[in-house]
């Protein structure tokens, strides 16, 4: 029995086992965690949507004082 037919075995149950098993539990692990996101990710959504927020209510303040002071600066910046 030669090296090569030898090793053709544990090659063989190799690549119809064991790699499979290794590439859907892989991917099932990565899939996993692209789904969770983590609390990170949701601190820092809740945050961008805060200062989001907080910067429309600026604009909205900033041009009510524009229509008071300028009435007509709307139609000059086209």
């Amino acid at each position: 029995m030669s090296f090569l037919e030898f090793m053709s075995v544990p090659a063989i149950l190799f690549m119809v086992i064991v790699a499979p098993l290794w590439l859907i539990f892989h991917y099932k692990t990565r899939w996993k965690d692209q789904n969770t996101g983590g609390s990170g990710d949701e601190k820092t959504k809740k945050e961008l949507w805060a200062a989001a927020q907080r910067l429309e209510s600026r604009v909205a303040n900033l041009e009510k004082l524009l229509d008071a002071e300028a009435p007509g600066w709307r139609e000059t910046q086209r």
